[in-house]
């Protein structure tokens, strides 16, 4: 099926889980970093104290979304997508008018359990449990909301801030959601969820955390979230240590956003096509040669290699994820499958600005965390490589689509 005749004949899905990605735009932490300046005014607290309040609540909803997350197995995903948005609107309006530091911290919470965490669990699931054999094509086509959302989002709020406060452009963002998402409740045909709560009683229960093919997975999926977020949040030492110009970096985020496009269309359609489970051994290859170009020539040429290439990769890695998670232990415990792979990135990527920092405080240089990340990159790849394997001998266990 070609992506014009998936869009075509199941839009109202791809438009729900497109749309619960893109909404997760705001709890991720470029949107919040928009923020930051005004949101410590607010609080009354220095820049540093608010990085370890925000790495603390990211910690804290990647626990949340390790236990919430597999409910989606069982619950129907109109209701799930409902609690969902009630929670991030609760978040947004207590982190806006709140003038409790407590209450502030908990409606950031919110947003970030919400948002980059239950949305996103949300619209990917759906992508990769209710489309069977075109999962990919329809992991892809979801997926673009992330990239989209940088994209966009980033100038729309700099013209918003110019005639509104930051706490207007939050409520206004946030209605939009509503208006948008309530009419896609009443005007959607929405699937049923694949299993009840009692069906996994007298049957071997699905826990990836205790598998340890996903341990040997893990790893590979979580290099990429770990060096970007440090690449994103220590910019400034990494120019600096590789001899680029700082406005080569703006330019080359924004070349980062675009990459990510045809990477996850180019993704989806490789995975429906070989599937991900041969994708899974070679997708991450373009992140590995950015990292190569970056330590060989340094210089603006790094910098273009690592955001695009990252960018290409990250694309890709939703729908190759989604693929293996699927192969590894089917399509209706993809929930809790899910749940366990973004609860260990989000817990990644919440200390990886620690691991950064402490390095670069004792004088490393930028350049030997990359090399350092290509190790780590290669050791994965070589670690996973034996759940690779378990997987190519397996059948297909792809679902064909319920129609609702």
């Amino acid at each position: 099926m070609s992506y014009r005749r998936l869009l075509r004949e199941r839009r109202g899905l791809l438009g729900i889980a497109f749309l619960a990605v893109f909404s997760g735009n705001l709890g991720q932490s470029f949107f919040v970093g928009l923020f930051q300046r005004p949101l410590t005014q607010h609080l009354e607290i220095g820049a540093g104290t608010f990085g370890m309040l925000y790495s603390l609540v990211s910690l804290v909803a990647g626990f949340i979304v390790l236990r919430m997350g597999p409910s989606l197995d069982w619950v129907p995903p109109r209701r799930f997508a409902l609690a969902v948005l009630i929670g991030l609107i609760a978040g947004v309006l207590l982190m806006t008018l709140s003038p409790w530091l407590v209450a502030a911290a908990l409606g950031l919470g919110l947003v970030r359990l919400c948002g980059q965490g239950l949305m996103v669990h949300l619209g990917f699931t759906l992508a990769g449990r209710e489309f069977g054999d075109q999962r990919g094509q329809a992991v892809g086509v979801a997926s673009l909301g992330m990239p989209l959302g940088e994209i966009l989002l980033t100038p729309f709020v700099a013209l918003l801030l110019v005639w509104l406060g930051w706490r207007e452009a939050w409520w206004l963002l946030a209605l939009v959601l509503i208006v948008v998402w309530l009419s896609l409740m009443a005007r959607i045909s929405w699937p049923t969820a694949p299993q009840s709560p009692t069906d996994d009683i007298g049957t071997p229960a699905v826990r990836p955390l205790r598998d340890a093919r996903f341990w040997r997975l893990l790893p590979l999926l979580m290099v990429l979230p770990v060096t970007m977020t440090g690449i994103f949040l220590y910019q400034a030492q990494m120019t600096d240590d590789l001899g680029a110009a700082a406005a080569t970096y703006a330019l080359a985020l924004a070349g980062k956003g675009v990459a990510r496009l045809p990477g996850a269309l180019m993704g989806g359609h490789w995975v429906d096509r070989l599937g991900g489970r041969r994708l899974g051994r070679w997708y991450q290859l373009p992140f590995a040669l950015a990292l190569v170009m970056a330590l060989a020539m340094g210089g603006d040429i790094a910098i273009w290699a690592l955001m695009l290439g990252g960018g290409l990769v990250v694309g890709m890695q939703e729908p190759v994820a989604n693929s293996l998670l699927v192969s590894l232990w089917g399509s209706e415990h993809l929930g809790r499958a899910r749940a366990a792979l973004s609860a260990s990135i989000v817990f990644a990527t919440g200390l990886s600005p620690a691991v950064f920092g402490i390095l670069l405080d004792v004088g490393t240089d930028f350049a030997i965390l990359l090399g350092g990340m290509l190790a780590l990159l290669v050791g994965s790849w070589l670690l996973a490589q034996g759940t690779l394997a378990e997987v190519l001998r397996q059948p297909s266990p792809a679902k064909r689509p319920r129609l609702s």
